[in-house]
């Protein structure tokens, strides 16, 4: 059983938005979620996370961005800055340090959170787990795959409508959130994580390709990685094997 279900409100006056979160109480360290792009914290993945803590006496921190799952606030409202705060703020509830584990956006939102925490001092950063780390996604993975036409929609219309492999709803792509992406790029320059970072790829990634995730290896010159491909893995990495290696994985870390 979760212990504790909680909101955190985070933002100033007509910005607040309510974060739901659900809290295990455990040791340290303690391990902290950031799940994908339209995704939420009862995801396969995220609920294998809290099931190892429970097994091991640890406290998991999972919480849903605003506009997605169980948090308020609107989905088309979102960018990578908003839902970085949001991240940030609910890392401060938690105590001791932490393993952050981040899958797609949230493998990026795992480096800038880490980045954004030692730059105010603070290095309760233990490890980071990447799983297929979409990290620069605005750019990279989106605006530089879009056609002519979806440039056009996208500077015209304000927004950009794709097929989702995952739900009958198309992916929408906001000029917001590209625009916002620019201010948070990780490549072109070497990031230091000052912990050791395990990054899990599937090699049949549709969306977030083997090359992207070695891109970010190639960046990560400084501190212990560890890069494992499941040949046959997909984004997901959601089924029992791939749930497997996730435990293990944060397991050594441990």
């Amino acid at each position: 059983m979760i212990d504790k279900t909680a909101t955190l409100a985070v933002g100033q006056g007509g910005q607040t938005r309510e974060i739901a979160m659900l809290l295990r109480a455990g040791k340290a360290p303690g391990l902290f979620w950031l799940g994908g792009f339209r995704s939420d914290m009862l995801g396969s993945k995220a609920r294998a996370l809290d099931e190892f803590g429970a097994e091991n006496g640890l406290a998991v921190t999972r919480f849903d961005y605003s506009g997605h799952g169980q948090s308020g606030g609107a989905f088309l409202k979102g960018t990578i800055s908003r839902w970085l705060e949001e991240a940030l703020a609910v890392f401060e509830t938690t105590k001791g340090p932490q393993i952050v584990v981040g899958s797609s956006m949230g493998g990026w939102l795992a480096l800038l959170l880490n980045r954004a925490l030692r730059q105010r001092g603070e290095d309760r950063v233990r490890a980071m787990v990447l799983i297929a780390p979409a990290a620069d996604m605005t750019r990279d993975l989106m605006r530089e795959t879009f056609t002519d036409a979806e440039l056009l929609d996208l500077w015209e219309k304000g927004r950009v409508e794709q097929p989702s492999d995952y739900s009958d709803e198309p992916y929408v792509l906001t000029r917001a959130l590209i625009e916002d992406g620019e201010n948070h790029l990780l490549f072109g320059a070497p990031i230091r994580t000052h912990c050791p970072v395990a990054i899990l790829q599937g090699g049949h990634d549709t969306d977030v390709p083997p090359a992207h995730a070695l891109k970010l290896v190639s960046h990560l010159v400084s501190d212990p990685v560890t890069f494992t491909l499941i040949p046959d893995g997909d984004h997901r990495l959601s089924r029992d094997s791939d749930l497997d290696l996730l435990r293990q994985t944060v397991q050594r870390l441990l």
